[in-house]
């Protein structure tokens, strides 16, 4: 039975690619009980193994192919305005991440703009969605679905016991066989419930094809801590082809919460494809070329290139994309710096057209009260290892917040020191601001922190990080961010300045103008 409204799923089922034995297909068939138990002693004495998924070799990389993020950002979208660079960032969080962030989209789809005579909604300007964890599904469901995600999307997860349905599934013998595998876990088991309900089969390939935002989600090495990024981009530097990766095996990646769900392990194929660095990347490195330092372009630059050794590194295993960054900032801040520092790479996204930068941060982080600091006696251990893993990934996403704030402070500041040298070389106010373009750059932080009723901000930030909600607690969320983006004040001056450009254009249509100045 087609579990999913045909509106909502506009690609066709396809069999999960999984190289399955004979001997674990069998699980499936009908029958009492001690059958299944029979069979499955039987499956475990003999040894037989159920295989994960394993992602494709390349022999070539192809940049201007695939799901590469900088073709995709490029490419035309005929309600969507080339000169304004709109970004999203879902946390991670379960059900409670995933159901604030569509309740952002939500928002987003409702709020009317103009912009060069034509009526659009704001949600038609996003040009890209990051996400990790419970922000990935969030993220992968609006990639592939489109509008079509509207309305069915609480239904089909939002609302669903998806926690009590894996847990059913790990605990049902007819899955023993290949949980038993040690190439098989959890969170494979996730991923094959996602595509039932969510993702149907589709593959990055499929959303290359999507006249939608791009979608990029993360998750964590194991080994490294470094982000594993679902682009083409980065499959390059393992020399594998992400367009057949499912779309749900990259959300059970990016929500494989450690100890909970296992690993997901990709093949690493890296240094046989003969993938060469950027020329960006060439420019941050060169110390005597670079504008201003660029230390987390040049980290980054290590952590990826440590994928070439496949030698040493056949395999790589990812686990939870919020253990490296909880918020879904962190590439953003990275290609931010890279901006200042390479020529290239400005060249390469095509700033000299952008007149705008919006980042929209959706942190849906929690913090449930203890009465620890009443008693004597210190917390239990799991309550100690809980909190000892929380705090820093919490201080962390609160730095990158600031650090996206001082960036966008940064960039305002440059444009008024290049002014002011204009206005010393003799020119007025009027002539060295007209010669300055503006480029604009809001950082909005949509999160619970905002809330300004006490009682009602404990509610939220006491919500459990489960893929488990009551639909009341849905549908607040979903109505908070919302409320929490409309009273935002950044927000309220962005849309003043959407308006007031709209009304500028009707009166004078709109000019090409000069490049941007670079943010340096």
């Amino acid at each position: 039975m087609r579990l999913l409204h045909p509106a909502f799923a506009p690609t066709p089922a396809r069999k999960p690619a999984t190289s399955e034995p004979a001997c674990a297909q069998g699980w499936r068939r009908p029958g009492v009980v001690g059958r299944l138990l029979l069979a499955g002693g039987v499956a475990l004495l003999t040894g037989c193994s159920a295989l994960a998924p394993v992602n494709p070799p390349i022999t070539q990389v192809t940049p201007e192919a695939g799901y590469h993020l900088r073709s995709l950002m490029k490419r035309p979208r005929p309600t969507n305005n080339p000169q304004a660079m709109v970004l999203l960032a879902f946390s991670g969080g379960g059900t409670r991440a995933a159901a604030l962030s569509y309740g952002l989209l939500e928002e987003l789809r409702r709020t009317s703009v103009t912009v060069d005579g034509q009526a659009r909604t704001l949600l038609d300007e996003v040009d890209l969605i990051a996400g990790v964890s419970g922000g990935s599904i969030t993220a992968l469901a609006y990639a592939l679905h489109g509008e079509h995600m509207f309305g069915q999307f609480e239904t089909r997860f939002l609302k669903r016991d998806v926690q009590g349905a894996l847990v059913s599934r790990t605990l049902s013998p007819a899955n023993w066989s290949r949980l038993g595998s040690p190439y098989y876990g959890r969170s494979e088991l996730a991923a094959e419930f996602y595509d039932e309900i969510l993702f149907e089969g589709a593959t990055f390939g499929d959303l290359v094809r999507r006249n939608t935002p791009v979608a990029l989600v993360t998750g964590t090495d194991l080994s490294t801590g470094a982000r594993f990024e679902f682009s083409q981009d980065h499959f390059d530097r393992i020399c594998s082809d992400l367009s057949t990766v499912r779309l749900s095996r990259a959300a059970a990646t990016s929500s494989a919460v450690p100890v909970v769900l296992t690993p997901v392990t990709y093949r690493n194929y890296g240094g046989t494809c003969d993938n060469q660095d950027p020329v960006w990347l060439q420019d941050v490195a060169n110390a005597d070329q670079r504008v201003r330092p660029a230390g987390r372009a040049l980290l980054r630059a290590r952590e990826i290139n440590d994928l070439k050794d496949s030698q040493r590194r056949p395999y790589v295993h990812v686990i939870d994309g919020g253990v490296s960054d909880n918020l879904g900032l962190r590439g953003m801040l990275e290609a931010f710096e890279q901006m200042e520092a390479s020529e290239h790479f400005r060249h390469e996204i095509q700033f000299d057209k952008l007149r705008h930068i919006v980042v929209i941060s959706v942190n849906s982080r929690s913090a449930p009260s203890t009465d620890w600091d009443r008693s004597p006696t210190p917390p239990g251990m799991m309550a100690q290892l809980l909190q000892s893993s929380s705090v820093p990934i919490d201080h962390f996403s609160y730095e990158s917040v600031e650090l996206l704030k001082d960036i966008a402070q940064r960039w305002a500041n440059l444009r008024q020191m290049s002014i002011m040298r204009m206005r010393l070389a003799g020119m007025t106010r009027a002539q060295a601001e007209a010669s300055v373009p503006q480029l604009t750059f809001d950082a909005i932080d949509v999160s619970f922190d905002a809330i300004t009723d006490a009682k009602e901000r404990k509610y939220f930030m006491e919500l459990p990080t489960s893929f488990r909600l009551s639909e009341e607690e849905v549908d607040r969320l979903r109505e908070l961010a919302g409320r929490l983006l409309r009273e935002s004040p950044t927000y309220q001056v962005l849309l003043r300045r959407i308006k007031a450009l709209a009304d500028e254009d009707a009166v004078t249509p709109p000019t090409a103008g000069g490049p941007a100045p670079a943010p340096h």
